[in-house]
């Protein structure tokens, strides 16, 4: 004999359900899963490993991994690639291996908090590139999620004291914010017809070769190292962080990532990945015991509200369209509003 569930249990996973449904709840475990990446490979750099050979080990092992699902996915459909074959090739080149490797340029230059700085400008360039194409302004509330949402992110960083400054990791920042910019924009195109693992996976194989190729011109130091790792109180084998790198923190993160960007849009993906900064502050203070600060602390609330009010400006813009398209055939865009 069975029972109906109790309304309350009924209710928590439908709820539970929404979230996941609506994009968010696979975003924040995209960003979640993303933060681990510098746990893990601090762990590995520590031992000798250089990040060109860590970026290079992340991606070779995750493309190949996916390279059997991504296969299944296609069902034999090949011609699946030729008709996609220039996002894969740009969604690899870009939004993969350009934007690792500016960001790593900028890290040389200056300082780790400063440089992600810079990259994570990506969700104000996507509002000004959606300013100036549309020629129409983003609505307050936009406005104001991306103030409180960078506000937040120098919290996080908390970049207090003297901080270097240098010209050309400046423009290697920058030029990794306008990657992760268009890493959005390619992640978010609708298409049905190209699956997101294969996406990915294609992504992540275009990306390493990339990564190859630079090391063997000599732009890009390769180092390894086998010595045992430490992750908290714990010591491991070098194979540990690194499968948590590649597995977690590139295999799961990238295929949910794109998953997210198609379900939310760029601009709101964009910001949801705001929260990668909290999540890799949580990871270091649980796995490397860098307790975070309270000014880290409230600079993830402000984050965590930014993009909430963005994406309450998504949903209420997108309503108002519905009820525009029923009493008169006009076109509004969902994230803006015309300039006087």
């Amino acid at each position: 004999m069975s029972t109906a569930p109790a309304p309350a249990a009924a209710r928590a996973s439908a709820k539970a359900s929404g979230f996941l449904a609506s994009g968010l709840g696979i975003a924040l475990f995209s960003s979640a899963v993303f933060g681990l990446s510098g746990s893990f490979a601090k762990s590995l750099l520590e031992t000798g490993w250089t990040p060109g050979a860590a970026v290079t080990a992340r991606l070779t092992a995750a493309a190949l991994i996916l390279a059997i699902p991504a296969v299944l996915a296609l069902r034999g459909r090949w011609s699946q690639l030729r008709s996609n074959w220039v996002t894969i090739v740009l969604f690899g080149l870009i939004g993969v291996a350009a934007c690792q490797l500016f960001y790593f340029n900028a890290v040389a230059r200056l300082s780790v908090g400063v440089a992600l700085l810079l990259e994570y400008l990506a969700p104000v360039l996507i509002v000004l590139w959606l300013w100036l194409a549309s020629r129409k302004r983003p609505r307050p509330l936009t406005i104001a999620g991306t103030l409180l949402s960078l506000g937040g992110l120098v919290l996080v960083l908390d970049l207090t004291g003297a901080v270097k400054v240098d010209a050309v990791g400046v423009f290697w920042g920058l030029a990794a914010a306008v990657c992760l910019a268009m890493y959005f924009f390619i992640t978010a195109k609708q298409n049905d017809t190209l699956p997101p693992i294969v996406l990915a996976s294609g992504g992540l194989l275009v990306g390493a070769a990339v990564m190859w190729l630079t090391a063997a011109t000599g732009l890009l130091p390769m180092a390894i190292s086998t010595a045992d790792t430490e992750l908290g109180p714990w010591t491991t084998p070098w194979w540990v962080p690194l499968g948590g790198l590649v597995l977690l923190a590139t295999v799961l993160a990238y295929v949910s990532g794109v998953m997210a960007a198609r379900a939310l849009g760029s601009k709101v993906a964009s910001f949801v990945s705001l929260t990668e900064v909290l999540f890799a502050v949580i990871w270091a203070w649980l796995l490397l015991g860098e307790l975070p600060g309270a000014i880290q602390l409230l600079g993830g609330v402000l984050i965590v509200g930014g993009v909430l009010f963005v994406r309450l400006d998504e949903l209420r813009g997108a309503k108002a369209g519905d009820r525009a398209a029923v009493t008169a055939p006009l076109d509004h865009a969902n994230d803006v509003e015309p300039v006087p």
